[in-house]
């Protein structure tokens, strides 16, 4: 009769710390489900770095607005939600290369930042490295650039940004 009462409480134990296990898990993606956030302080510097990553695919306007705390906010594009702003990569393939706009926005109303140094570190599907500055786009209320590859395959992207000395980098990918 013991060794079924410890039976009992052994596997009664073990399933308790099973449940807490899964209880106490930290989802380390936002409601979208796809995107995940990083935050590091440098102890020699003043300022933050904050990077986020993101591996979704294009989704078209409603399917993303339908999934995040912030609708209508989407252009169509890879989106990240890190911190205060909203980072979104809009790759579009053009014959003599690929067209790249980059949402930079903070804040619940995702008001656009246009006084932001912005470049684009970019590894080619080859694996060679490329920098591209971005330029702010007041009509479009974006920052673009111009990358002249036309090689097939995947492309990795790593928007840095400088917002007056806070640094926010997103990791983004695409497929040209």
């Amino acid at each position: 009769m013991k060794a079924l009462q410890k039976s009992i409480i052994g596997l009664g134990s073990i399933g308790l710390i099973f449940l807490a296990a899964c209880g106490n898990e930290t989802p380390a993606t936002n409601s979208s489900n796809t995107n995940s956030a990083v935050a590091t302080a440098n102890p020699a510097t003043s300022s933050s770095t904050t990077t986020a990553t993101t591996t979704t695919t294009t989704q078209p306007k409603s399917e993303a607005s339908a999934k995040t705390d912030h609708p209508q906010t989407s252009q169509g594009g890879q989106v990240i939600e890190s911190g205060l702003y909203h980072l979104e990569l809009v790759p579009v393939s053009e014959a003599n290369g690929t067209h790249i706009d980059f949402f930079l926005q903070k804040g619940d109303t995702h008001e656009a930042i246009s006084d932001a140094k912005v470049s684009a570190q970019i590894q080619l599907p080859s694996g060679e490295q490329k920098t591209l500055d971005l330029d702010y786009d007041a009509a479009g209320k974006h920052y673009a650039g111009f990358l002249p590859e036309k090689a097939t395959g995947e492309y990795k992207v790593v928007m840095l940004t400088d917002i007056k000395g806070e640094k926010t980098n997103g990791r983004f990918a695409f497929n040209r």
